[in-house]
């Protein structure tokens, strides 16, 4: 029933069900509530089903029913991922886990009702003191997620070791379109030209990842400097940038973008902002304002959502920051337009939307995951981790899919009436 028990070594809070009777109650109320018009069917041991679906519906199991409503009353925001790592309860046969996921991406702002979403700070956590993004604290964060392995990465990522959403072609005619290495290179080259990367361009990119970007900036003739605070990524970059013949053309500093100093007529970063947290947002703007040089521009890209939605979850603490993405937090657009308005002499100038495209690129590394789960295992890790990324990647898909979250190429220089 889902697999072995979690280790309560590794995973004490998936291991263990909390003893909460009258809130697991009130849990129980408001997922039957909930389910009530979604096109899903939630199936009980008992042969029972909940939701409005019809036979050709999305179908989650529940095998622990109890164990699901207690994690649910304990903690709402991440008992459900945490039941499903424990294998309380499964996607049926016959149903994706991201197919089963998309109708509650889809109403996730209504999924409880208006008249208790008032008591949200009442019960939402908050995030622990030591994940906020001090230069330490943003360390720590990052090998928490990005350290955990190169050659986890390498076992579902494409080629290039690019891990943030690609860039497909609008219109899908053939499976070759669907190829995620060309994708995540036409990715990088759209944030390269957003920011008028060429021979003797002076690039900063922020967050080196496995260094695909500092790669084809160099290719192009960019004097490249790539900055990381994730040791595990840099020593692997530095081994590509070498196999490249571009060891001599990129400087991969471990640094954080807080300790950079210069002038650059290019700045780069790609999903980094959402490591960034709220309180950190002027500081990362002014950032990329004092090292940018005249007639410069900033090319990045996000992952955001609606501004609303920000607003009312920016001091929860859910099951993706305790579990994936410590620390973290994203941003809404107009979040970025009024940091920068406050904070900065820039503006946004161009924007590309590639939301659907994450979806994609989601639910192909979620494949390539599975598929080669077997490699995965052999690094160590074991099924709960199996359980958890499936979750993850599979939460994400049903997120970009429905819209709840988006992902945007952002090209920003300074206001013209600056004057420089």
């Amino acid at each position: 029933m889902g697999g072995p028990a979690p280790s309560p070594h590794l995973w004490p809070d998936v291991a263990h069900v909390p003893t909460v009777p009258v809130k697991a109650r009130v849990a129980k109320s408001i997922v039957a509530q909930a389910v009530r018009r979604l096109p899903v069917r939630l199936a009980f041991p008992d042969g029972s089903t909940w939701g409005a679906g019809d036979a050709s519906a999305p179908v989650m199991e529940l095998l622990r029913p109890t164990h699901l409503f207690a994690r649910l009353g304990a903690d709402f925001r991440s008992g459900f991922g945490e039941a499903y790592m424990a294998g309380d309860w499964n996607e049926g046969a016959g149903t994706d886990l991201a197919q089963l996921m998309t109708p509650f991406a889809a109403r996730m702002s209504r999924l409880v009702p208006v008249p208790l979403q008032k008591f949200r700070r009442f019960v939402d956590s908050s995030m622990p003191h030591h994940e906020k993004n001090t230069i330490q604290g943003s360390r720590s964060n990052i090998e928490r997620h990005y350290d955990l392995s190169n050659d986890l990465f390498g076992e579902f990522l494409d080629p290039t070791m690019s891990y943030s959403s690609a860039w497909f072609p609008d219109h899908i005619d053939s499976p070759d379109d669907l190829d995620l290495q060309k994708a995540q290179e036409r990715k990088i080259d759209g944030v390269l030209d957003y920011a008028r990367v060429g021979p003797g361009t002076r690039v900063l990119e922020i967050g080196t990842g496995w260094g695909a970007l500092a790669i084809r900036a160099a290719q192009r003739g960019a004097e490249v400097t790539t900055i990381t605070i994730s040791r595990e990524q840099a020593e692997l970059a530095r081994q590509r940038f070498d196999e490249a013949d571009l060891g001599d053309r990129i400087d991969l500093r471990l640094t954080d973008y807080r300790e950079v100093v210069g002038k650059y007529d290019a700045i780069v970063s790609v999903e980094m902002i959402e490591a960034v947290g709220e309180e950190y947002w002027p500081t990362y703007f002014a950032t990329l304002d004092r090292l940018l040089a005249p007639g410069g521009r900033v090319s990045l890209q996000a992952i955001t959502m609606d501004h609303e939605r920000m607003l009312a979850t920016r001091h929860s603490y859910g099951w993706v920051h305790k579990y994936i993405f410590p620390g973290g937090l994203i941003p809404s657009l107009q979040a970025i337009d009024e940091t920068l308005a406050a904070h900065t002499g820039l503006y946004v100038q161009e924007r590309r939307e590639l939301g659907l495209h994450y979806a994609e690129t989601l639910r192909q590394w979620r494949t390539r995951f599975n598929q080669r789960w077997e490699a995965i295992s052999d690094q160590g890790f074991d099924e709960t981790f199996q359980r958890m990324w499936n979750f993850y990647l599979a939460y994400c898909e049903a997120g970009f899919r429905t819209e709840y979250l988006g992902v945007s190429q952002l090209a920003m220089a300074r206001r013209p009436e600056l004057g420089r």
